[in-house]
Order: C-alpha cells, then sequence, then structure tokens
C-alpha cells in the first residue's frame, strides 16, 4: 500500500460524525456569508493563540495580503522575506506595489537569517515577513528587537505553524500581525481554502474586517477599497471541530518526528531539530540528503509505495514569477543549497509506528 505524504482521509475517518453534523448544522443555518460560526471560530482561534482578535479570511495568501494593506504596505515601500519559503510569502507585497527584499536563511533551522535581515533594513523598509518553516518558529526575540529598533512592523507567516510556541507563547501573538493558512493538508486544516489574520491591535483587525469584505462598514455602505476575501462559514464550522483536536493532534507529531530521529540516527542523512524553547508543530519532517542523491533517494522511496515531497526545489529569487526582483543563481546560497537536498517524508497525526519504521527502513536500503 502507499503510505501518503499526508493522509488526510484518516484525519476524517477519526471525526467524521462530528465534522458532519457541524457541516450540516452550518448547511441548515442558511448563513453562509459570516455566519456564527465564523464569529465563534475567530473568538476560539485568537484565544488559542493567545492575542486579542482573529479575522477569519478565505487563504495563508489573502490573511497576508489583508494583513500588509492594513499596516499601510504600498507602492515604494520594502519588505524583507526570506528567500527559503513559498511563493505565498511575497506574491502579497508585490499585489500591493511594493518590493519583497530577499535574504538568506539560518542554516541549522531555515528560517529567516536575522544578521542578513538586519543588513537589508533600508529607509524605505516598512516590514519583515518571519515565516515560520515546516512549523519552527523563527528566532522571534531577535527580529522583535531589530523590528523595534528599526521602526519596523513584525509580519508572522505562520500558516505552517498553527500551534507552535516560543517559550510557552504561541505564535501568531509575537507579530503586528500573523497569517494563518487552513488549506487541508496544514495542522489546522479546512475542507477547502481558509485563513485567518491574528494580531493584537483592535484597529488592525477592524481595518482587516473592512478590507475583506469589500470595504463595507454597513450593508451597500463602502468606506475604503476593499476585497471579497472572507471565510466561509462552513469552513469555520470545521474548524472549530478541528481545533479542539489541534493540541492533541501536534503531540502526535511531535512523536512521530522523535520515532523518525530514532529510526534515521544512524542513517547518512541531516535530520531536523528544535531550537532553545521552541516548541516546534512538525507541520513537515524534512531531512537533509547529500547532494545529488535526493532525486534518486526520492525514486527510490516511490518505487516502495512511500510520498515524499520537496518543501522548495527552487529558491524564491529563481522563481520565473520573481524575475523582476534581478537576483541570479548563487546570490543566496544556503536557500540554494537546502533547495538541492531536502527531503519531506510523510508526516501527519495518524501515522502509525511501524509505517516510520518501514519509512526508516527504506531510506536505509536506499541511501546504501
Amino acid at each position: 500500500m502507499t503510505l501518503k505524504l499526508v493522509d488526510l482521509g484518516r484525519q476524517y475517518a477519526s471525526i467524521k460524525a462530528e465534522a458532519d453534523g457541524a457541516l450540516l448544522d452550518a448547511v441548515g443555518s442558511t448563513r453562509y456569508i459570516l455566519g456564527e460560526e465564523v464569529d465563534r471560530f475567530e473568538r476560539e482561534f485568537a484565544a488559542y493563540c493567545g492575542t486579542r482578535e482573529c479575522v477569519g479570511v478565505a487563504s495563508g495568501t489573502a490573511a497576508l495580503q489583508l494583513g500588509l494593506e492594513a499596516l499601510g504596505v504600498g507602492p515604494g515601500d520594502e519588505v524583507i522575506a526570506p528567500a527559503n519559503t513559498f511563493v505565498s510569502s511575497v506574491l502579497p507585497v508585490l499585489r500591493l506595489g511594493a518590493r519583497p527584499v530577499l535574504v538568506d536563511c539560518d542554516p541549522r533551522t531555515a528560517t529567516i537569517d536575522v544578521e542578513r535581515a538586519a543588513a537589508a533594513v533600508t529607509p524605505r523598509t516598512k516590514a519583515l515577513v518571519a515565516v515560520h518553516l515546516y512549523g519552527h518558529p523563527a528566532d522571534l526575540d531577535t527580529l522583535l528587537e531589530l523590528c523595534q529598533e528599526r521602526g519596523l512592523a513584525l509580519v508572522e507567516d505562520a500558516c505552517q505553524a498553527h500551534g507552535a510556541s516560543l517559550r510557552g507563547r504561541r505564535v501568531g501573538s509575537f507579530g503586528r500581525i500573523a497569517a494563518f493558512s487552513f488549506y487541508p493538508a496544514k495542522n489546522l486544516g479546512a475542507y477547502g481554502d481558509g485563513g485567518c489574520v491574528t494580531t493584537g491591535e483592535p484597529e488592525l483587525a477592524e481595518r482587516v474586517r473592512l478590507l475583506r469584505n469589500l470595504g463595507e462598514r454597513r450593508k451597500y455602505e463602502h468606506v475604503v477599497e476593499g476585497w471579497n476575501e472572507r471565510l466561509d462559514t462552513i469552513q469555520a464550522a470545521v474548524l472549530r471541530v478541528k481545533l479542539r483536536r489541534l493540541d492533541a493532534w501536534n503531540e502526535l507529531r511531535r512523536g512521530h518526528a522523535a520515532a523518525y530521529a530514532r529510526a534515521l540516527g544512524r542513517l547518512e542523512l541531516e535530520l531536523p531539530g528544535s531550537a532553545e524553547g521552541v516548541e516546534h508543530a512538525w507541520h513537515l519532517y524534512v531531512v537533509r540528503v547529500a547532494a545529488g542523491a535526493r532525486d534518486d533517494v526520492r525514486a527510490r522511496l516511490a518505487a516502495e509505495g512511500i510520498e515524499t515531497g520537496i518543501h522548495y526545489p527552487l529558491p524564491l529569487h529563481l522563481q520565473p514569477a520573481l524575475a523582476g526582483l534581478d537576483h541570479a543563481a548563487g546570490d543566496f546560497p544556503v536557500a540554494e543549497s537546502l533547495a538541492e537536498r531536502i527531503l519531506s517524508l510523510p508526516m501527519f497525526p495518524e501515522l502509525e509506528p511501524g509505517e516510520i519504521e518501514r519509512v526508516g527502513a527504506a531510506l536505509s536500503s536506499a541511501l546504501a
């Protein structure tokens, strides 16, 4: 049988009765747009993250765009972001007419390199996007200090880090705004697209609420140029069911990460870890294979019925869509090296110990 990278069918089976009931209740309410389930989820997720406000939106990309727009990012501004992330971390910057300023990543955690970020600040810099890659928080203490010293807005891209924390404080509560994605494969995933913005500033939350709903303050009264980027009521109903299980699911992920470390510890791989004080959400379990060997190892695992992923095979500065940033191969050597070596192994709460052992045995054979 094929072992999937993420098996959503197992998760659905484990919550089917409650999820189906929540879906039917939401359908029966007929409040499909900004219904009560959206309000309830927003309150519950804000409390979960330890922040004052949560605004549900249509996707993680929308969360970043609306959050940056609420902060006043626009033409002529610069926004610092890591080169080693998914393209959605910077596309909203371009959409707002600003310029992404890419920097390399820390070779240990693969998150943004703080020293290089500090060196990239100019008088035009408006914000800094800290991506909590694979579920591991960026170096938030140092980034907060940098942003406070330079007058920048810290923006958390927490789209892969639901429930991750630093010294007991959950991500989503550090920056002026944070963006979460509820794409189905996330630690907290909807049954379609979805996202939210969290913030400790009510005025920013109110601005995002206007922007997500066509700038509408009251019906047919549009006070700003907004967008149609609302979180569906049906998705909020599903997310409320899943949120009650998120901590337990994340704890299972941590157990799987520990099991992987035991199973793979003697192989010629570089294994992921956690920085001091970090509680990793383990959205992905990403190992590093010797340069030049990754694609062959991946093919051998596929032949054994084991799905893998590459997150991400092409750094942002080499993406054709971002050619206008005028970067070239060699500009961000750490990100480029990672892109050649990283391999994502199956990771989801319902993994079984025997399956992790199966991956370990297949990897041992492939590397040999």
